[in-house]
């Protein structure tokens, strides 16, 4: 056989498997790259209840709180290296898909943007709402501790869907640590006020919640209204601080929701762990917290043999 003829024949079969091998494409689909990862494993809940590690085109599929960006948008501290003190000033911005600060919010639970902050041990909750100015700048104060503080802000850009980002502010100075509880508390008592939680957790569904105040041994039931309704409950999963959205039920005004003592509320958690539930309500004019720590899943379920303190 010629030269010619094997480099044609050759031509011919190689052509031959390039057809099979894009007809194989073809058929099955392009094989997806992993996902990239920052280092962290994030969960999302699917409509079964299992657990799955979105790719970061997923993102709002993902807990709230985990990111500092997220559908475009980004939280930007002006400082996150702060002082102690009672009323250390804080300044952020919302940016937007074009990276300039967001001037337009569709309010939520009566406010355009809650800020969330809690010392990684769980200590120092606080919820409070900035003012913006005409840049873009939202300015508030907080009591502020030494050590490692996380700060959420809750919000929702008009034309854009709610977003709840996060970001890690260093404040000077030694740390007094505190002991997170080594059991569930499902009773908490501020300022002469008792707030006992019905209900339990179950990963990956809907979850019933009912908070129940109480002062001095007879129920409370004049609350006041706030934020849209009376009770407001942020729910924070330990290890991570995935920032969890619970809704209340009902609302005051609607002819059936009642000011109290029992405050419902729905809430959906996406992994076994345990979970601190803040509880902010108000009652002769006065806004108050109680806290509580709750477990999802059974022991079994629970990541490291059992220690629920470092669910991912």
């Amino acid at each position: 056989m010629s030269t010619s003829l094997r480099v044609v024949g050759f031509l011919a079969a190689l052509a031959a498997v390039f057809g099979i091998t894009l007809a194989a494409g073809r058929a099955f689909g392009p094989v997806e790259a992993a996902p990239a990862h920052d280092g962290a494993t994030h969960e999302s809940s699917s409509a079964s209840g299992s657990v799955a590690s979105p790719s970061p085109e997923a993102t709002s599929e993902l807990p709230g709180g985990l990111q500092v960006s997220q559908d475009g948008y980004t939280l930007r501290l002006l400082d996150t290296d702060l002082p102690a003190g009672p009323r250390t000033p804080v300044q952020l911005l919302i940016e937007g898909p074009s990276g300039t600060p967001v001037l337009d919010y569709t309010p939520q639970h009566e406010k355009e943007l809650h800020l969330i902050a809690v010392r990684r041990d769980f200590s120092g909750f606080q919820h409070v709402h900035p003012t913006r100015d005409a840049d873009g700048v939202w300015s508030t104060t907080l009591a502020l501790t030494p050590g490692s503080w996380r700060v959420f802000a809750d919000t929702a850009p008009r034309g854009g869907n709610p977003v709840t980002l996060g970001a890690d502010v260093s404040v000077a100075g030694a740390p007094v640590p505190v002991a997170p509880p080594e059991h569930d508390v499902r009773t908490a008592t501020v300022d002469g006020y008792t707030v006992t939680l019905a209900g339990d957790l179950t990963p990956g569904s809907d979850s019933d919640l009912t908070l129940s105040v109480s002062r001095e041994g007879r129920p409370v039931t004049d609350l006041d209204p706030y934020l849209g309704a009376y009770g407001h409950l942020v729910a924070l999963r330990t290890g991570d601080l995935a920032y969890l959205h619970v809704h209340p039920e009902g609302h005051p005004g609607d002819g059936t929701t009642k000011p109290g003592p029992e405050v419902p509320f729905v809430a959906a958690v996406p992994s076994p762990g345990t979970y601190r539930l803040f509880l902010d309500f108000q009652h002769a004019g006065v806004v108050r917290t109680a806290a509580f720590t709750v477990t999802a899943g059974s022991p079994a379920d629970l990541p490291s043999g059992g220690s629920s303190d470092h669910a991912h």
